[in-house]
């Protein structure tokens, strides 16, 4: 048990909150959240955040750790969420490590080194002329796996990692250790093209309802720019653009369906590289399978 570390995964609009407060609830676990939006304070809505009631009294980690003004690297989150997860295991829970963003839970599961490259701003500058487009083919060059499974429309995000694989002259590289860090059963969450459709609408539809996404984008305005707002991606890039009289609302409302779909592409993308993650279509499947790995 001391060194057992469960992971829920999948993408976005799947049910993996849902499923994985329940198996904290049956095996005394806490959750430690896997998202690249959520560690920011103040994106709760536009983030899908879990809310105090939906979480049920269990505790959860790495949500709001970060201010939206500065940048949060993967590097400080895989430093908080081994430092949490260790904290877990000493008091006799069981770590579940919940979430989409496939960098942040590989850094956790494969031991990924992450490299403390400080910016160089001369080489942004020299970036941030070039198109998009062009930008992502350098990237696709030097680092395709990353390339494959980023945000391609957040210029921030292209730049960010043109800058990491240029000082690295190649692709992030991975842990060699033939001991892996902790005992992992890594669950994902299988869902059809068709139902996540549904799924984002609905949820989308729920959160344009009473303006709650659109409130929280305008309060975070009164600290943050339009450009920063859009670097964020999805909810937060249409909603500002709305809010700035770039699109109307309808338009706002279908570009962040549109998006959100090909989000979930490139997050299964990302995870479908990793063959030792367990895929369920039933939820009913998972305690079988926990209960098989952990002996429990």
């Amino acid at each position: 048990m001391q060194n057992n570390l469960l992971v829920i995964l999948g993408p976005t609009a799947s049910g993996k909150t849902e499923l994985s407060i329940k198996l904290a609830k049956k095996y005394n676990g806490e959750i430690v959240s896997a998202d690249s939006r959520q560690v920011y304070k103040g994106m709760d809505v536009g983030s899908g955040k879990v809310t105090k009631k939906e979480m049920a009294g269990i505790p959860h980690w790495l949500l709001d750790v970060a201010n939206p003004k500065r940048r949060f690297s993967v590097a400080q989150y895989q430093k908080m969420a081994l430092k949490k997860i260790k904290d877990i295991q000493k008091r006799g829970k069981l770590p579940i490590l919940v979430g989409g963003t496939g960098f942040y839970i590989q850094s956790i599961v494969d031991g990924i080194v992450i490299p403390e490259v400080k910016p160089d701003w001369a080489l942004r500058e020299k970036l941030e002329k070039i198109a998009l487009p062009d930008l992502v083919k350098r990237l696709a060059r030097l680092d395709p796996k990353r390339a494959a499974t980023l945000d391609q429309n957040n210029p921030r995000r292209v730049i960010r990692a043109l800058e990491i694989a240029t000082k690295l002259k190649g692709p992030v590289p991975t842990l060699g250790s033939k001991e892996p860090r902790f005992k992992t059963l890594q669950i994902g969450i299988l869902k059809s093209p068709d139902e996540l459709k549904k799924n984002i609408k609905k949820r989308l539809l729920k959160r344009l309802q009473t303006n709650a996404m659109i409130n929280e984008v305008k309060k975070l305005h009164e600290t943050l720019s339009w450009k920063r707002l859009e670097e964020f991606g999805l909810e937060y890039r249409f909603v500002a653009q709305y809010l700035q009289n770039k699109i109307a609302k309808e338009e706002m409302i279908k570009k962040i369906q549109i998006e959100s779909e090909h989000y979930t592409k490139r997050q299964m993308t990302w995870f479908k590289r990793d063959k030792k993650i367990h895929w369920i279509k039933n939820q009913k499947e998972t305690p079988a399978l926990v209960n098989e790995f952990f002996l429990f």
